[in-house]
């Protein structure tokens, strides 16, 4: 089994493929890494660790020169790596949305299928919006970010008691429990030129530069420490920085109540207890606030992004080249450190993939796609649904179909297939022949065939849009593939919201053989009411030992 993992593998040298950023052997040993006793980094997250495939090989290729990341660059690259016989795709990286026919991992994406191989992409780092995801070609995995169940905790106490969970990377053991002086400049330029922080605890708004950068703008002025408040959009979402000095990153809840007591006390003061790594987190996984919404700007009728894995603070080796971020801790050394992005969750998924490709090695693209989709969860470890960073239940533009599940995904018992053939009446639906031809990179007559919508396709989740009149019903036509026991019987079991009717044709599906395919209709219709916007809905086929579950996005216009 082997991979191809695109990262920026060089920030110095355009001829070098050396990682200087520490971004490529991350992400690649993510995917594929083999098992390491005792990892951590600087004693945090410490235990035995690996990549999701860890006996597979790893290939890196080089499409970024300095800061860029040239479209030729990327799509060369991907082909390259497919006629070298690669298996997976695994690419953290991308761009703003864009037609396929102009987007390089969209075309490069389609001749990898067309080869029979998987590519997993991350749907980017530009949340919570909506309407912010790349990568989100049909024929790509698109993988949002969320947490684990592990926590680098940094309390902050006030000096009236109160204490805030908060977390950092950065765990000093010698920093004490003294109160300090807690001020908030409240600097919105960024400078504290006009502030004494000298041994003080100094309280900074999340945004307009890094959190890391903050810090080092408070140890330059003497600051003794740091707490980062979320700005509003990041909520509850906090992040595990390796920063500079002692510091933690609160929720904005906690951030407007540490304000609070600032304005309350003219001597206000503080102190951060360093708590290590706590485990068993509750309320995880949670998505990340910086993960990418759909829905999709091009196809919004397909619901992205797909899947959601872990890609807050994850561990993975590290080049040891310069320190985390760029150059801001030369002095760490560490084989390992942890990060935060789409760019972590998407090499989990592309090494899940690999397990599935090696168990099911005759397995298209789209069933390894389907049997992670259909095999995910939907609930965090409270037994309640997964969460957005406002501590809401995270929407299907946020989850996907869900968090990904391995165990599960390598026994799905059915899948959604689609050919590389599948997927040109759609195009031809979206866009004029020479720019389908450039997709496909072949011959297309869009003349000849009959065009269908992106809902139509057989996808593993399910999108609809009703229209106001809702005595117009909507119906769409899948096709399983039994890939489970040889005889065995399924039963539809589907769940929408109040306003909405859903009937699935026929209500039971028999299996006599694996590899027999059986079609049904689902057919959805509103049931009165005013209500707009999306709403959502689930249909499961249950067997005695398998659930095969699809989310349903349902837009009312």
């Amino acid at each position: 089994m082997s991979f191809i993992d695109y990262n920026n593998v060089t920030r110095r040298s355009t001829h070098e493929p050396i990682d200087y950023d520490g971004h490529g052997t991350h992400t690649s040993t993510t995917a594929a890494g083999a098992f390491v006793k005792g990892a951590n980094a600087n004693g945090n997250a410490k235990g035995v660790a690996s990549g999701m495939a860890p006996r597979a090989h790893i290939a890196a290729y080089k499409v970024c020169y300095g800061d860029e990341c040239q479209g030729h660059d990327i799509l060369a690259g991907m082909d390259a790596a497919v006629d070298d016989g690669v298996d997976v795709l695994s690419l953290s990286l991308g761009g703003d949305s864009e037609p396929y026919h102009s987007d390089p991992i969209a075309q490069g994406g389609f001749n990898a299928i067309n080869r029979g191989v998987f590519v997993s992409c991350s749907a980017g780092n530009s949340g919570p919006d909506h309407s912010t995801l790349s990568n989100d070609a049909p024929w790509l995995l698109t993988v949002g970010a969320s947490t684990m169940d592990r926590s680098l905790l940094a309390t902050v106490k006030l000096g009236d008691g109160q204490e805030f969970d908060g977390e950092t990377l950065y765990q000093p053991h010698d920093f004490g429990s003294k109160m300090l002086p807690l001020m908030y400049p409240n600097a919105i330029s960024g400078s504290l030129d006009r502030f004494d922080v000298r041994g003080k605890i100094v309280l900074c708004d999340r945004g307009q530069n890094s959190r890391i950068e903050k810090g080092q703008v408070v140890q330059f002025g003497g600051g003794a420490g740091m707490i980062v408040a979320n700005a509003p959009a990041d909520g509850y979402a906090t992040v595990a920085d390796p920063h500079v000095l002692p510091a933690s990153n609160v929720p904005y809840a906690y951030g407007l109540k540490i304000k609070s007591y600032i304005n309350s006390t003219a001597s206000p003061t503080a102190t951060i207890i360093f708590k290590g790594t706590a485990m068993n987190t509750p309320h995880s996984p949670a998505m990340a606030s910086f993960s990418s919404r759909g829905p999709s700007q091009i196809t919004p009728v397909i619901l992205k992004p797909d899947i959601t894995g872990p890609g807050v603070s994850v561990l993975a080796a590290w080049n040891d080249i310069t320190g985390p971020g760029v150059n801001i801790l030369a002095a760490w050394t560490s084989a390992f450190e942890v990060f935060s992005g789409t760019s972590m969750s998407c090499p989990h998924l592309s090494g899940v993939a690999a397990l599935i490709k090696k168990a099911h090695p005759d397995w298209s693209p789209a069933a390894i796609k389907s049997a992670i989709m259909t095999t995910a969860y939907a609930t965090d470890n409270s037994r309640g649904p997964i969460l957005d960073e406002r501590r809401l239940p995270a929407d299907l533009f946020a989850v996907g179909a869900g968090h990904v599940d391995p165990p599960k995904a390598m026994d799905p018992g059915l899948v959604y297939d689609l050919t590389p053939q599948d997927y040109i009446p759609y195009l031809c639906g979206l866009y004029a022949n020479n720019h389908v031809r450039a997709i496909v990179g072949g011959p297309v007559n869009c003349s000849s065939v009959k065009s269908i919508s992106e809902a139509e396709l057989n996808y593993p989740s399910i999108s609809v849009k009703l229209p106001a009149i809702h005595s117009t019903p909507v119906s769409y036509t899948r096709t399983v593939t039994n890939v489970g026991a040889p005889r065995s019987t399924y039963r539809a079991m589907v769940d929408v919201p109040e306003g909405v009717s859903a009937r699935v044709d026929p209500t039971t599906l028999s299996f006599e053989k694996v590899d027999e395919k059986k079609s049904f209709s689902i057919t959805f219709r509103r049931r009165g009411g005013r209500r707009q916007g999306a709403v959502e809905g689930q249909l499961r086929w249950v067997s005695t030992k398998h659930v095969v579950r699809s989310p349903i996005s349902i837009i009312l216009e």
